[in-house]
């Protein structure tokens, strides 16, 4: 996933910890792109060692917000409350959102959350550049 947005051109914005972040961050590494991490505390020191630009928030949660609200298109892969809180912001926002095995979110009236799957890292990649380029 990082590798292919880094081949792109994009710059990736994510919470800059472990798991899916690190993941994501050490593939933009590998594909000579370059990835912010949006911080959750004040610690510089305390982002993965794959994240290009370390920016401390010390806004604990809330900088969620602030990660989907840097994005041209936020792809959510997985399915903790974080990404959760991602997604909702984003669609909030207006900012298409990308899903890679992830929430589904559909009020009992309606079948469609708002969410534009994928079946791969390659074909979030390619949504994900394409709804970031149409906006």
């Amino acid at each position: 996933m990082g590798r292919g947005l880094a081949e792109r051109g994009a710059v990736v914005v994510c919470g800059g910890l472990g798991g899916v972040m690190a993941a994501v961050c050490r593939g933009v590494a590998a594909g000579g792109g370059v990835s912010v991490g949006l911080l959750p505390g004040t610690d510089r020191a305390a982002a993965n060692p794959w994240v290009t630009l370390a920016l401390p928030t010390g806004l604990g949660e809330a900088r969620n917000a602030c990660v989907a609200r840097s994005a041209d298109a936020v792809v959510a892969i997985g399915g903790g409350y974080g990404t959760l809180s991602e997604i909702a912001f984003a669609l909030r926002a207006g900012t298409p959102v990308v899903g890679l095995g992830t929430w589904v979110l559909a009020l009992e009236s309606s079948g469609d959350d708002g969410i534009h799957r994928a079946t791969s890292p390659s074909h979030a990649v390619t949504l994900a550049m394409s709804l970031a380029e149409s906006r």
